[in-house]
């Protein structure tokens, strides 16, 4: 099975490419079969890792950044992949 966790945050004012400078630098305990960073408007940013393990495994995830660089707590989500048809 294929899970993917998501992580969003949303960085302070003018402080969107040093967030996204922050979540390139972490390394995670293992290493996801992949990993993608996303930046969008105001300043957010969505990191996706794809691991093949069970729903409810226990999965590394990335950090949250120090308070003042960022504007809100980070969102995470976990889903499974499905298959299309």
């Amino acid at each position: 099975m294929t899970v993917a966790l998501m992580w969003e945050a949303r960085a302070a004012d003018g402080r969107g490419e040093e967030l996204l400078a922050w979540v390139r630098r972490q390394r995670l305990a293992a290493s996801p079969v992949r990993r993608e960073s996303f930046r969008a408007p105001q300043d957010r940013v969505l990191v996706i890792t794809w691991w093949d393990a069970s729903y409810d495994a226990e999965l590394p995830e990335l950090p949250d950044p120090d308070a003042e660089l960022v504007t809100r707590a980070v969102h995470r989500w976990r889903f499974e992949s499905v298959a299309d048809g």
